[in-house]
């Protein structure tokens, strides 16, 4: 626990990776950079997306429609915590000189926006209608 506690910590202070490690290639800490803004664009779009199927899908049942805009919109949370956090341990990664961390996050992430997705799939061809 103290290893995510010393990580959450990092978020807000990120100076103080500069105290772990040696400095890496700057261009390996831009790509690091470029890599937590995709992922900030990714949890936009979902964020987006799920706004869009509350406003735009009126029609669509109750459950449905708040069902879908829900997963979309705590997906983009998901996404966006999960930047930062993903940035901050390949920073200190690559500082210490180790592998840079793996994640199931985009897995789980593609997973569920797969589901949605099938839904709509599912709604567009049935026309389930509220």
């Amino acid at each position: 626990m103290s290893n995510f506690v010393q990580s959450l910590r990092l978020w807000f202070a990120p100076e103080r990776i500069r105290e772990d490690g040696d400095t890496p290639d700057y261009r390996f800490s831009l790509a690091n950079e470029r890599t937590f803004l995709a992922w900030l664009r990714t949890a936009l779009a979902l964020i987006g997306g799920g706004f869009a199927v509350d406003q735009f899908l009126p029609d669509l049942r109750w459950g449905w429609r708040i069902g879908l805009a829900l997963a979309l919109l705590v997906s983009g949370v998901l996404c966006s915590l999960r930047a930062v956090n993903h940035w901050v341990r390949c920073e200190r990664a690559m500082r210490r000189g180790d592998d840079l961390p793996s994640s199931r996050f985009p897995t789980v992430l593609s997973l569920a926006v797969a589901v949605v997705a099938l839904a709509m799939v599912v709604v567009v061809l049935f026309g389930w209608e509220g």
